[in-house]
């Protein structure tokens, strides 16, 4: 295939002519393609399968991590093991390009890889890479671990994809309309495109960005000075870098710049568009920030044959498939746990990124309650757990590791590894309630929970990120009522929400579950129905044409 004068290879909607370039660090298009961490790169594979279904002219751009995030593992006490094993994958082509960028004064080569829209239903995806003969040792190991620890190499890595990615697109004449920044990792492609063109404001007029972060110490931030070492703005003046983002001080705010970049900007929900608005401005020079809440793309993620049997009014067949659903979901868990759990027994799940603001562990801080919970004869309860902290997040994996020795107290507890894109969908086929806890307002959307609904789970959740626009409690969900938390210590906020959680489970979502099982069953398929338009990725990958990219 030639890639020198490329086009997206298929026939492209009238409605979205306009040529985009979508950079993001992660991208969870399929299981077999191990590149993505969490919720950012599940959100970057479902929105380039909807350009993909929506027939868009989109590409992806990434990094080719020769070791992914990482392997979850078990030490021989079963608590996490954190191990870097090298992926090969056979569905990538050699696009036989090869350039070089300059990271830290000194020439790196880059290697281009690319996943065929065909291969998994996704729009056109290149993938960079550094480890390459060619290179010294060092610089090999840029593309080796997704957010590396080391303070250079991740800066190293957000110029292999900003500047790398630009230089790829030159490469490539593929001259895009737009370049949509996935977060604001890939900023150093405006000092590229700065050079490129010569102004500000040509670069401004095609550079886009969607936040993540809803607060500013969650925002990349790097010493300056290291920056300018690393080559990050490609041989610009210092003084003239300062003119051109207005930041005077010694850390370098990826975020504020790429704001300043940008000629619109996105927040990942409503409630977070609020949220970053109020949190960015009080900067000067900063673009609009509008909102385009997130969503997961339908035709990956929900199963069929739950939406058809709800569809043609076949209840008894619903029931049956949803069990099915389950068992065959408990089998991984019991292949990994060796806990054996029960269909027709009330399964919770907790699984996601573990995160400190996510709480992982919060039903387990009240140890009376807790232990009450999963002795409950009148209302069983199994619960399940799973997720990747970041490696090197010591407090993320000790609440991790303190699951897993609480869960060798109860039968009905179980900790899985290797939370990935197959396991994600297993578990929220398990799962009749899908608890979601985050302290609010820190989830900037989340989206879990919308695929766990296109599974037949029900929603548990704090009013945070996505849920404040789809769930009606006790109609298609049940949510923690909002709170004045801006007046709670971060001690009291937990203790309320915890109550509040307890209270819920206790007092709705158990008796309803097994006394009034056919109201249940309507609150699924509620949640089913609502999930399935308003948070199918089709309708964001379309806002963002009529909304960032106009």
């Amino acid at each position: 295939m030639d890639f020198s004068a490329f086009q997206v290879p298929y026939s492209i909607d009238q409605a979205y002519q306009k040529r985009v370039a979508y950079f993001s660090m992660e991208f969870a298009i399929h299981q077999p393609l191990k590149i993505y961490s969490g919720g950012l790169g599940y959100l970057s594979g479902s929105h380039l399968r909807s350009a993909y279904e929506l027939r868009q002219n989109l590409i992806g751009i990434g990094i080719l991590w020769k070791f992914g995030y990482y392997d979850q593992a078990r030490n021989q006490d079963q608590t996490l093991q954190v191990q870097w094993n090298e992926k090969q994958y056979n569905f990538l082509e050699d696009t036989g390009i090869k350039f070089q960028i300059d990271i830290h004064e000194h020439p790196v080569w880059v290697k281009v890889f690319y996943l065929n829209p065909e291969t998994f239903k996704s729009a056109p995806l290149f993938l960079l890479s550094t480890d390459l003969p060619e290179n010294d040792y060092v610089s090999q190991t840029i593309s080796h671990r997704l957010y590396d620890a080391n303070v250079a190499t991740k800066v190293a890595q957000f110029i292999l994809l900003g500047v790398g990615g630009a230089k790829l697109i030159d490469e490539l004449n593929f001259n895009p309309d737009r370049y949509h920044l996935n977060e604001a990792h890939a900023i150093s492609a405006a000092f590229y495109l700065y050079k490129k063109w010569g102004s500000k404001q040509a670069v401004k007029e095609k550079l886009v960005f969607t936040t993540h972060t809803p607060e500013e110490a969650g925002n990349e931030k790097h010493d300056i000075y290291l920056c300018e070492k690393m080559s990050y703005f490609c041989g610009i003046p210092l003084d003239e870098v300062r003119s051109l983002t207005d930041i005077n001080d010694d850390l370098f705010n990826h975020s504020l710049a790429a704001l300043r970049f940008a000629k619109f900007s996105n927040g990942v929900s409503q409630l977070h568009g609020e949220v970053s608005r109020k949190m960015w401005n009080k900067y000067e020079g900063i673009c609009e920030i509008t909102a385009i809440t997130n969503a997961q793309n339908w035709h990956y993620w929900a199963d069929k044959q739950l939406y058809n049997f709800m569809d043609e009014h076949k209840i008894d067949a619903f029931v049956d498939r949803k069990r099915y659903l389950k068992k065959r979901g408990m089998e991984i868990v019991a292949d990994q746990t060796g806990k054996l759990f029960k269909p027709d027994v009330f399964t919770m799940v907790w699984a996601r990124r573990f995160a400190g603001y996510k709480r992982a562990d919060l039903i387990t801080r009240n140890e009376k309650r807790f232990h009450a919970l999963l002795n409950n004869k009148k209302y069983p309860v199994q619960i399940i757990w799973a997720g990747k902290p970041y490696p090197v997040d010591y407090p993320a994996i000790s609440d991790f590791n303190n699951l897993i020795n609480l869960s060798k107290l109860h039968d009905n507890m179980a900790v899985c590894t290797g939370y990935e894109l197959t396991l994600s969908k297993r578990l929220k086929q398990v799962a009749d309630v899908w608890l979601n806890n985050p302290r609010v307002p820190r989830e900037a959307s989340g989206t879990s929970g919308m695929t766990a609904a296109m599974n037949g789970a029900v929603n548990f959740s704090t009013n945070d990120g996505w849920i404040p626009e789809f769930i009606n409690h006790g109609n298609n969900g049940f949510v923690v009522p909002i709170a004045d938390y801006e007046k709670m210590t971060v001690h009291e906020q937990d203790e309320y929400d915890l109550e509040k959680i307890y209270d819920i489970l206790e007092n709705q979502i158990l008796p309803l579950y097994y006394d009034n099982h056919h109201v249940w069953l309507q609150i699924t398929k509620n949640g089913m129905r609502d999930v399935r338009w308003q948070f199918d990725s089709n309708r964001m990958a379309k806002e963002y044409y009529e909304i960032l990219y106009v």
